[in-house]
This record gives C-alpha cells, sequence and structure tokens, in this order.
C-alpha cells in the first residue's frame, strides 16, 4: 500500500507556505498571529502551541480540499497525529508555580486542562470534526518523523484512509529557559497522509509519496538503511536540528544538504514535519528527489530517517 501527501501548510515565522520554507525562511519576519489567519473565536484560553495548531490544521485540511465552507473536515472520519516536545511547558510551569506558592484552588479552571499533553491533537480535532484516531507524540528529537510513521502504520493497517500530521512548537520565556537562552520556531508544518487509492478515487492531487521510515542509533546507521530501501540516490539531504558545520561530510558525499535556518530557532518536535513540507516545496518547484529527512544527531537517544519521492505523473498514481 502506498501512502502520500496531499495537503501542507507550513507557519513560521518568515515562510508561509513549502515553497517558501523549501527556498529558505525570511530572516527577520515577525511572530505568527493565529488570529489573523483563524479568527479570534475559540482562542482565548488554548495556549500558543494550540492556536498554531489550528492554523496548521486548518490549511493543511483546505490545501487537501478536505475543509468545507462550514470550516470542518469533509468526511469527518480523518485521523490526527500531533509532535510537539514543548508544546503546553508553559502552562505546565505555570499550574506547578501555582500549586507550589498556594493551593490547588488558586489555580484557574480554564488554564488547567491545557496541562494535558495531548490538549494540542483533541483541540484540532474537536474544533474541526476529525473523528478518527487521535494520538499526541512528545518523543524528543526524532518526534516529527515517528508521528509521520505513525501515521502511516494507521493507513496502511487499515484504520483510516487519512490522517493530519501536525508538528508544532512555540517559542516562549520557558521554552527558552529549557534550551538555555536559544528560542523554538514558534510554528510548524502540517502534512495529509491519504492512502494513495482514497487519494485517486477523490481526485486528490499528490505532492509526495513517502518512502522507507527507519529509526535506529547513530546518523550513519539511518542513512545507510535508507539507501538500502531500494530507492534511488538521494538529491536531498534534510539534517536533524543543529548539526554543526562539517559535522557527517563523509556522509552521503555530493549529496545537497539542507537545514532548517539557525535564524528560525530549534525544530525540535515539529522538525520531521517541516522537512517533509520542504519536500513538498521542492517538488512543487519541479525538484526531483529522493530526499532523505533525518532528526536526531548522535548526540541524542536516537536518529530517525524518512524517504519522501516526488509524486508521479497524475496517470501514475
Amino acid at each position: 500500500m502506498s501512502v502520500v501527501i496531499s495537503g501542507v501548510s507550513v507557519l513560521i515565522p518568515g515562510a508561509d507556505g513549502a515553497k517558501a520554507l523549501a527556498a529558505g525562511p525570511e530572516p527577520g519576519a515577525g511572530p505568527v498571529e493565529p488570529a489573523a489567519l483563524v479568527g479570534k473565536k475559540g482562542l482565548r484560553y488554548k495556549d500558543r502551541a494550540t492556536q498554531l495548531g489550528y492554523c496548521l490544521t486548518s490549511a493543511a485540511l483546505a490545501d487537501a480540499g478536505l475543509l468545507g465552507e462550514d470550516a470542518m473536515a469533509v468526511g469527518g472520519d480523518i485521523g490526527v497525529v500531533v509532535s510537539s516536545n514543548y508544546g503546553n511547558l508553559d502552562t505546565v510551569v505555570r499550574a506547578l508555580d501555582t500549586l507550589r506558592e498556594g493551593t490547588v484552588t488558586a489555580t484557574s479552571p480554564m488554564d488547567l486542562p491545557n496541562a494535558s499533553s495531548n490538549v494540542i491533537a483533541s483541540s484540532a480535532a474537536i474544533r474541526y470534526g476529525l473523528r478518527g484516531p487521535n494520538l499526541m507524540v512528545c518523543n524528543g528529537a526524532t518526534s516529527g518523523l515517528d508521528a509521520v510513521n505513525w501515521a502511516v502504520t494507521m493507513i496502511t493497517a487499515g484504520r483510516v484512509d487519512r490522517v493530519l500530521v501536525v508538528g508544532v512548537e512555540p517559542d516562549n520565556d520557558v521554552v527558552r529557559r529549557l534550551l538555555g537562552g536559544r528560542h523554538a520556531v514558534d510554528g510548524g508544518a502540517a502534512v495529509v497522509l491519504e492512502d494513495a487509492g482514497a487519494a485517486r478515487a477523490r481526485g486528490a492531487t499528490v505532492r509526495a509519496v513517502l518512502g522507507r521510515y527507519v529509526r535506529t542509533a547513530g546518523v550513519g546507521a539511518v542513512l545507510e538503511r535508507l539507501a538500502a530501501s531500494g530507492a534511488p540516490a538521494p538529491a536531498r539531504w534534510q539534517l536533524p536540528d543543529a548539526t554543526p558545520a562539517g559535522v557527517g561530510a563523509d556522509l552521503l558525499p555530493g549529496v545537497e544538504r539542507a537545514a532548517l535556518p539557525e535564524h528560525s530557532g530549534r525544530g525540535s518536535g515539529a522538525l520531521g514535519v517541516l522537512q517533509c513540507a520542504t519536500a513538498v516545496g521542492l517538488f512543487d518547484e519541479g525538484g526531483w528527489g529522493p530526499v532523505f529527512a533525518v532528526c536526531g544527531t548522535d548526540e541524542d537517544d536516537a536518529s530517525a530517517g524518512l524517504v519522501l519521492l516526488a509524486p508521479p505523473a497524475p496517470e501514475a498514481v
């Protein structure tokens, strides 16, 4: 069974689409304003990661032709997998500070529901009528690509025909303290994954085809397994977060290397989905693949990789 990408959205400072992301986010751009994109209604009492998740969900569903005029998903049997490592960290810290300094009665009844780690995924499903399986992945450096793999697993297992995958990370004082003063991407990307036959049946445009996913210790081992998957030699290698210059220079010699620019901040749980969206942007511009997306350096608990292939000719989908 083939799984394809049929919709994509990108929302980070300096890049509001897949092509802009592939070209490189503009430096110096201001923060994203969710109210300007999805309206103010329903944003009050929602943490920033959830607000950004709303924006990404709406735009990805619309891009895939799955958002109705009532701003609800068409044929709501759509799964949701969200990846975020820092998503509601500020809410959790605020609640814990309140408990430490006072009593449980001092906590906000509007704030505490946001302390659940799955708040982004569940909130997006409720707002847009996504009634399929719902998962939240907070899995460190590999989280974004792991989320994509969970979505593929749902589809190939026959649970659903399509799954929305969102990778989002907010930027705030709590996150910066955790990152030692560095900032997070304050946004992310979303992709709609779909069974190729289901996409063909509804006349959807295929933006990319997913190839092999691997997860193991070490970037070199991941690249070896991706190369052994039967895919052609890669045209581009999307690097893990914060890869120091020169590291891995002996890996995939001659292959173009690309990374989220330093000024965009740490991608973390959003990175793998941003990498998928970048590949779509390249393919939309007529670029060719495969693209190898890799998350997690040798210093992390694990590394993960995914092969993304350019879409076939329409008659071949």
